[in-house]
C-alpha cells in the first residue's frame, strides 16, 4: 500500500542578526488541505528560525498524528538542507565540531533535529529539497510571509484547513 506524501515548506526571518525572529510553516496534506504554523522569538539568528520551522513541523506531525506519511519537504535554506542531510553526520562523528574544529553553531536544535528525523525516517521517507526565496514558490512564499508576521510581532492569521 503506498503512502500518502504530506508536502512542507518553512521559513526562517530575523530583524537583525541576532534580533527579533520568527519561523513559519505551511503544511499541504494530501487531500491539498493546508495548515500553517509560525512563532516568534524575541533574540535570535535567522538560522536559528530556518531550523525552528523544520522541527516545529515535524513536531506538529508527531503530535496530530500525521507523522506515518511520506514527507517532502521544501526549503530555501541551503544551511538546513545540507546541514541534516550531508554535514551532520560529520559533525557527530567529530563531536559536534566542524572541520575547522570549531564548535557547531545552534548544537542544540541540531541534536534536536537530527532526533527527530532519525526517528521519523524509521517508518517513512523524507525528501528534502532546496530552492530558491522569494522566486515565486506559493508555499515558500507563504511560509516567509507567515515569518516576517511573526519576526516583527504582527502575526498573520494561520489557516487550519483540517
Amino acid at each position: 500500500m503506498k503512502k500518502d506524501k504530506i508536502t512542507i515548506y518553512t521559513d526562517g526571518s530575523s530583524l537583525g542578526n541576532p534580533g527579533p525572529g520568527g519561523w513559519g510553516v505551511l503544511i499541504q496534506l494530501k487531500d491539498k488541505k493546508i495548515i500553517e504554523l509560525g512563532g516568534r522569538e524575541e533574540k535570535t539568528t535567522n538560522n536559528r528560525m530556518e531550523l525552528m520551522a523544520v522541527i516545529k513541523a515535524f513536531k506538529y506531525l508527531n503530535d496530530s498524528r500525521l507523522g506515518n506519511n511520506g514527507l517532502k519537504l521544501i526549503l530555501d535554506s541551503e544551511y538546513v538542507k545540507k546541514g541534516i542531510t550531508e554535514w551532520i553526520y560529520g559533525w557527530v562523528q567529530n563531536n559536534w565540531r566542524t572541520k575547522n574544529r570549531k564548535p557547531v553553531l545552534n548544537q542544540d536544535l541540531w541534536k534536536e533535529l537530527i532526533i527527530i528525523v532519525q526517528e521519523y525516517e524509521k517508518k517513512n521517507k523524507i525528501e528534502w529539497e532546496r530552492i530558491d526565496s522569494h522566486t515565486g514558490v506559493a508555499g515558500n512564499e507563504r511560509a516567509d510571509q507567515i515569518a516576517v508576521s511573526f519576526a516583527e510581532d504582527k502575526p498573520t492569521p494561520l489557516k487550519d484547513e483540517r
